[in-house]
């Protein structure tokens, strides 16, 4: 099994409103690039994207908090895990460490924090490269356009996780190996690409003290800014990459954000799933190269 994490010998932390926050960086020379993280994920989930993009930019991958190996503080207490406050997370750690603006690249959930970050603070952000974002479905907005049984469904759902007992009982047989490599078979086109290894990213951080708690806030989580609120408001160029397999996020509704002028390119990737740039780096890789040269030319 070929592994990539060994290519990485230490993380970095850098502290936000009190809290660490883990980073990786690789690039001595070029533009600034920011990677996030879908939901659940980690700046591991980008270890196939490093490298490559490290040739000719400085990348930083950073784990939002309540995720990978940041700081999973008490959701409500000092701080609240909604796209809004990662969306500063990001803002604040390209002015704080990059120290210029950025390219910022995001996945899934990933996508709406860099849009975010890149609306409410447009000094920031070169460009935003969208990979499978998130339509948020289950938003207040949306429900009316789900099938009844998700539609009824989802709150019944989300008020059940609620409850203290109930939902750590659900969160705790959900991180189990078995588990997730089930979901991530769901999410990939490519089964050969959920290895033990991507198991082992998305089951580690799991087991930390308070990733229930944050799990659990993010699962009620049903406002706050959808992909279409966000676009008409960026200042910065848009490129969006879809993998036409997501069974999450259909890529016929992903086309429907091509129509707002901010994007200059949608690109779909045939037989890929939810997570583009961990199933086929060898296609997102040159696409984000070429990208990220043509803006800076």
């Amino acid at each position: 099994m070929t592994t990539y994490t060994n290519a990485f010998i230490s993380t970095k932390t850098w502290t936000w409103q009190g809290f660490p926050i883990s980073y990786q960086t690789q690039g001595n020379a070029g533009p600034a690039v920011i990677l996030v993280h879908g939901f659940g994920a980690s700046w591991l989930h980008w270890r196939k994207n490093i490298p490559a993009l490290a040739e000719k930019c400085r990348v930083y991958a950073i784990d939002l908090i309540g995720f990978g190996a940041s700081a999973k503080p008490v959701p409500g207490e000092r701080i609240t895990y909604t796209l809004e406050s990662w969306g500063q997370q990001i803002a604040d750690f390209c002015r704080e460490v990059v120290g210029e603006p950025a390219f910022l690249v995001g996945n899934s959930i990933g996508c709406i924090v860099v849009m975010q970050a890149a609306v409410s603070n447009p000094d920031i952000a070169l460009g935003t490269a969208l990979l499978n974002c998130s339509l948020r479905l289950l938003h207040d907005c949306k429900r009316v356009t789900l099938p009844w049984t998700k539609r009824v469904g989802a709150p019944i759902l989300q008020k059940l996780l609620s409850i203290p007992t109930v939902g750590e009982f659900f969160f705790s047989q959900l991180a189990k190996p078995k588990t997730v490599r089930k979901i991530l078979l769901q999410a990939y086109g490519n089964g050969e690409t959920v290895t033990d290894e991507l198991v082992d990213i998305l089951m580690k951080p799991a087991n930390d003290p308070g990733a229930a708690a944050v799990f659990l806030a993010f699962t009620s989580y049903s406002s706050g800014p959808l992909p279409e609120d966000l676009l008409p408001v960026l200042s910065c160029p848009a490129i969006i990459l879809w993998g036409t397999a997501d069974p999450w996020e259909p890529i016929n509704l992903g086309k429907e954000l091509a129509n707002f002028p901010q994007v200059q390119k949608f690109i779909a990737l045939d037989g890929v799933g939810h997570c583009p740039q961990d199933e086929a780096p060898e296609l997102v890789n040159p696409i984000l190269q070429d990208w990220i040269r043509e803006l800076s030319i």
